[in-house]
Order: C-alpha cells, then sequence, then structure tokens
C-alpha cells in the first residue's frame, strides 16, 4: 500500500529547497529519477524505493485544495506530492518529513496536518527488497493494483500515468480504497472504462465494486465478480444502502462539435458557452489533470491540442468553488475535422431549481456558432459537489437531444422531423438547413429513455438514399 503526503508552499520549492527536504533520511538514501524526470525516488538499502516526489506543480486555479483535500490553500499555490510505501514503516515518516521540511523552509501547509515532520529519519535498518517502486502496490499479469486512502481520488499526473502503462501492458487498473473515499468526476469515467475496476474495502463482504456494487474477490491475479452456482454477481449491502444525507442533483450536457481544421481554429468556445448559459461564468480552469493548475484560455488549450495532434488531447476543465461544475474534454483530429466531445456536469442541492428552461436556448447558440454536431442534456440524482461515493446511484435520465444541421441535413428533414413517439422537435438555426432540438419530456421522467431509444432508432432508420 502506498500513503500521500502534500506540501502547498506559496513558494516555489527550488533545487535547495527540494535537496534539504530530500535528504530527510540521511546522506546515505540513493536518488533516481523516473517518468523522465518528473518524478524523483529514494531508494533505502539494497535499492528498496521509499519514496517517490512529484515534481511541484503550480496551482493558479482557486478551490482546487478544497475540493480534493477538503484543505484551505490560497491559489496559486504550489502543490508537491509524495508517495511512501507502507511496507516499510519508516517510508510514511520519511515522506512526512519531505513535505515538513518543504513547509518550514518555504510557508504553507501539509496534507494531511498530522504527517508533517521536520526531523531526521533513521532508515539505516530498513530490510533490502527486490526492485519495484511506491507508485504500484501489485502488478500481475492481468493487472496494476493500487490502494489509495484519500478523502477524494482524483486523475491526477500520477494516476493518469499509471493508467496509460496498464493500457499498454494490456493490463486493467484496479484502485482499492477505503469505503469513506469518494471518485472525483474524471477519476469516476476512468474507472468506468473496461476492463478498470474501483475496489472498495467492506467489513461484511470483504470487498465490492464500487460503480456497481459486485462482490468482488482476488481470483486468477485480479478482483473479478464472485460468482454464485447459477453465474450471477451478488451486490453488496454496502452498496445499497441509503446515504446518510439528502441527495442533490446534477444537470448533464454532453455535447459534440466538428470544426474544420485550419490555423483560426480556436477550441474551447462551446464549453465556454455552455458553461456560461448554466451556470453565469466562465470556467475558471484546465488541465490534463487534477489538481487543475491553470487559469482558463481556449489558445492555450487549443495550442496544447495541436502539439499532440494526431492523438487525442484528454482535459479536465472545473469552475468556481461556489458552482461545483467540471467537465472532461477529448479533442480528437479526424478525417472530418477536428472534434470536440465535451461532458460538462454541474451540482445543484436538492432544494435548487434547475435552469431547463436555458436548454434550448443553449443548442440554438451551439447550433450557430460553434459547429454543434449532437448534445444529449440529462439530469441524475447525485452529490452536489459531482463526487462518487461508492453507493448505488440511479442513471442520467435524458432530458433534450440535440442533432446538429449536417446530420439532419444526411437524414432527412421530413423522416428526422416525423419520430414514432410523442416527441415535437423544434427547428434552430436557419430555416434552409436547420438543426432539430428534441425535447423529451419532464425532467427526471423515467419514460424518458423509452422514447430517446425509439428516436434514435428512427433517426438510424432513415432512407438509404439519404444516409451519410
Amino acid at each position: 500500500m502506498t500513503k500521500d503526503v502534500i506540501a502547498l508552499t506559496p513558494k516555489m520549492p527550488n533545487v535547495w529547497a527540494l535537496m534539504a527536504s530530500l535528504y530527510a533520511g540521511g546522506a546515505d538514501l540513493d536518488l533516481s529519477a523516473a517518468a523522465e524526470g518528473a518524478v524523483v525516488q529514494l531508494h533505502g538499502p539494497g535499492g528498496r524505493p521509499l519514496v517517490s516526489v512529484e515534481s511541484p506543480v503550480l496551482v493558479q486555479v482557486p478551490g482546487e485544495a478544497e475540493r480534493l483535500l477538503g484543505q484551505s490553500a490560497r491559489a496559486p499555490f504550489w502543490w508537491t506530492e509524495a508517495r511512501a510505501s507502507t511496507a516499510v514503516p519508516e517510508a510514511e515518516q520519511l515522506a512526512g518529513v519531505v513535505c515538513g521540511r518543504l513547509n518550514a523552509l518555504l510557508g504553507g501547509t501539509t496534507w494531511p496536518p498530522e504527517a508533517a515532520g521536520t526531523k531526521v529519519v533513521d532508515v539505516s535498518a530498513v530490510p533490502s527488497a527486490g526492485s519495484g517502486q511506491p507508485a504500484v502496490d501489485v502488478v500481475t499479469d492481468h493487472a496494476a493494483v493500487v490502494l489509495i486512502d484519500r478523502p477524494v481520488v482524483a486523475l491526477t499526473t500520477w494516476l493518469a500515468e499509471i493508467m496509460r502503462t496498464a493500457v499498454a501492458s494490456r493490463r486493467s487498473l484496479q484502485i482499492v480504497t477505503p469505503p469513506h473515499v469518494r471518485l472525483t468526476p474524471a477519476a469516476r469515467t476512468t474507472l468506468a472504462r473496461v476492463p478498470n475496476r474501483w475496489v472498495v474495502q467492506d467489513a461484511e463482504c470483504g470487498y465490492y465494486d464500487g460503480l456497481s456494487g459486485a462482490v468482488l474477490r482476488w481470483q486468477d491475479g485480479a478482483f473479478s465478480p464472485a460468482l454464485s452456482a447459477d453465474g450471477t454477481a451478488t451486490v453488496a449491502a454496502a452498496f445499497t444502502r441509503p446515504a446518510a444525507e439528502a441527495p442533490g442533483r446534477q444537470l448533464i450536457v454532453a455535447l459534440r462539435t466538428i470544426h474544420q481544421a485550419d490555423e483560426r481554429l480556436l477550441l474551447g468556445g462551446a464549453l465556454e458557452a455552455a458553461w456560461e448559459t448554466l451556470t453565469g461564468t466562465a470556467p475558471a480552469g484546465w488541465g490534463t489533470a487534477e489538481p487543475v493548475n491553470l487559469p482558463w484560455s481556449p489558445r492555450q488549450l487549443t495550442d496544447l491540442a495541436r502539439e499532440r495532434a494526431p492523438e487525442p488531447a484528454h482535459l479536465v476543465v472545473v469552475g468556481t468553488p461556489d458552482r461545483p461544475a467540471m467537465a472532461t474534454v477529448r479533442v480528437t483530429r479526424t478525417t472530418k475535422g477536428v472534434e470536440e466531445d465535451v461532458v460538462l456536469t454541474v451540482g445543484y442541492p436538492a432544494d435548487e431549481e434547475l435552469p431547463l428552461d436555458r436548454i434550448q436556448p443553449l443548442a440554438e447558440t451551439l447550433v450557430r456558432e460553434h459547429a454543434l454536431t449532437t448534445m444529449l442534456t440529462s439530469v441524475r440524482l447525485g452529490r452536489p459537489d459531482l463526487t462518487t461515493a461508492p453507493r448505488l446511484e440511479g442513471p442520467p435520465i435524458p432530458y433534450a437531444f440535440t442533432l446538429g444541421p449536417d446530420d439532419v441535413h444526411a437524414i432527412g428533414v421530413d423522416h428526422a422531423r416525423r419520430p414514432p413517439v410523442e416527441v415535437r422537435p423544434v427547428g434552430l438555426g436557419p430555416a434552409t438547413r436547420p438543426a432539430l432540438h428534441f425535447p423529451l419530456g419532464e425532467a427526471e421522467d423515467p419514460a424518458a429513455w423509452e422514447r430517446l431509444q425509439q428516436l434514435t432508432a428512427h433517426l438510424r432508420a432513415a432512407p438509404t438514399s439519404r444516409r451519410p
């Protein structure tokens, strides 16, 4: 298992501060670099890995420490993360001293506060061991398993790198946490992809899947469902147990745009328009991982996507602390142009009305100004802070679907306007080449799922001569 300790400092940890902190275990420890120099590892006798320290990150977005750690830190600040192997008791203390010394030299705070220290840690008696690293706890032929205990599991640079390595080696990423841990939307999206898994420790059944509730067992080098004699999975009682607090609601807007690839292209406009329409403000920050560290800038976002092409760019965007909002963005270069796939989620307390009356005007704006291809708006019960606890959550209920003008033209306007359900589409954009907006019923109406299925089946069944 690993233990995380984080230093939050107002000043940049320079080379001298880092070296003074890294030698908290004495001069006999060995240092090595990993991840192309982005990570420094401390090794004990025999090369045993004790602590890995990531490169400091300048976080310029307000509210990130509160969102991920529940601890206040005024932006801008430097986030320096140390990860200790709990296979060696001294390693956890060593990580705390590394961060404690940084704070002693630079000011700031340590998370968790009780981990901070400044005294030299004696690691001379640590037994040697074989190869390994603090980042991954167990590696088998089928899985890379990481044990995490922090309030919120986020899609950190470290976790994203482990995921990429697992994919490249054809392994699943399996994160094991205590039951009090929650996931950010970005981390949830990552762990929801097959074959990744969120494994939750449980006193009653041992382990269960935090997203499906299936009881799990360690079998053939990975956690997998414990099937009964008839081949069915058992759902953990903890998963279906009601939460202590009343759930809020989440408004989810999943949209796609396609742009011509030219030098004048500026990405992020559709997301910015949706954010301002639904929250009244622009996004606060963006980045490739969490904590989100860069102030919102469509130009910088576009430059990064251009640098990474033809590989896709995966981005995370957050809002201001007073209105929980978060988006994941995937930018892809295809034969059609540059595609943006955006999933924006906004959280609301249970007693607050959702701005559903703004969805159709938003669709109109996206059609006219941002090359909208599709947009699906949904509502679901969930935590207002957008994190996911390992409990049963109902699926999102679709509220409205918008089809862009190019697809409407390819299908045929007459065919697209006449779905075999009680859905009356609204034309958007120029009358000569309209998009269609399909309301699917009242918010949280379960029958909307059937209407959406019938609608999409009708649109796919366009006459052959009209299909793209």
